[in-house]
């Protein structure tokens, strides 16, 4: 990934969701109840690699004590499809989870969804490889789309080019 030097924002076309998923070891020396909820996720993240027509435009994924995925889909409805077809890798891996560490809190899980209307996003990356929104969409210029963030999100119409700290 290349640098890219300047400001530059995410443009993404229409409504999409933002879904941020992750795990917590809790009990990090109970390796047998955390490994199989670990392992699950790279499957899933190469069928959504091989298949975009699921819907997920891109992610990014931080391993820690903590985890965190950050998702972008097209929508609601592809991210939902793909959790829930029995097809598919997730809905089995999430019944095993249930079954075998859902009440031990040896090992803990969350996710959160955004759904997100067009142009009620902001977005900012100064001196970045593609990254985020951006590398999920659009990577453009800043004055391409609008100089502020204000302008950006949509909450004024005003554009005026603005000093930013970077």
């Amino acid at each position: 990934m290349g640098v890219h030097a300047g400001r530059f924002t995410a443009q993404a076309e229409g409504d999409f969701v933002v879904f941020l998923i992750g795990m917590r070891f809790n009990k990090p020396w109970k390796v047998h109840k955390w490994w199989p909820v670990a392992t699950a996720m790279p499957r899933m993240l190469r069928v959504i690699d091989q298949h975009p027509e699921l819907g997920c435009l891109g992610y990014h994924q931080w391993i820690g004590r903590t985890t965190i995925l950050v998702q972008y889909w097209r929508s609601f409805e592809d991210l939902d499809h793909f959790a829930r077809d029995s097809d598919l890798p997730h809905l089995e891996p999430w019944r095993r989870f249930n079954r075998a560490v859902r009440s031990s809190g040896d090992v803990g899980i969350w996710h959160e969804t955004f759904k997100v209307r067009a142009g009620e996003y902001e977005a900012v990356y100064g001196n970045m490889p593609a990254f985020g929104l951006a590398a999920a969409t659009d990577h453009v210029p800043v004055g391409q789309v609008a100089h502020s963030a204000a302008a950006r999100i949509g909450a004024t119409e005003a554009d005026e080019p603005v000093v930013q700290p970077y």
